[in-house]
């Protein structure tokens, strides 16, 4: 699913809007080159309390990528309400489609993560190497 999203990125911008750029005289080719997380563990704590804080790890990760998603999906809409607003494009035009596309797999993406994270797992990995079930 990521690779079909940053498919239909490129092709939105390559096909409807003339392009990408990080630094050009036309402002509507500067596309947001995207934001990353740094993200390290101390390795001086001890076992114990690097299990204690392992709950709050994935609970503030996930508030993180959810805020992240929703950034995404607001830009997308936003960008689409302005084209619209200003005639750029109608608001069943096919790159309205295609906006709205990106827009929903970004959530079904989101929700796949986060289903991944809450389930428990199947339990296959838990098994030793060489022990008997």
């Amino acid at each position: 699913m990521g690779l079909f999203m940053a498919a239909l990125v490129l092709i939105w911008n390559t096909r409807y809007r003339g392009g990408l750029a990080i630094i050009s005289d036309d402002k509507t080719l500067i596309f947001n080159w995207g934001a990353g997380f740094a993200t390290f563990w101390h390795p001086g704590g001890s076992r114990n309390s690097r299990a204690s804080l392992l709950p709050w790890h994935v609970f503030f990760g996930v508030y993180i990528y959810v805020l992240a998603v929703a950034a995404c999906v607001t830009g997308l809409l936003e960008k689409a309400t302005f084209l619209q607003t200003n005639n750029v494009i109608s608001r069943y035009s096919a790159e309205a489609m295609l906006v709205n596309i990106l827009g929903v797999s970004i959530v079904f993406l989101c929700g796949f993560v986060i289903l991944g994270i809450i389930l428990p797992p199947t339990g296959k990995g838990d098994v030793l190497r060489g022990s008997v079930e």
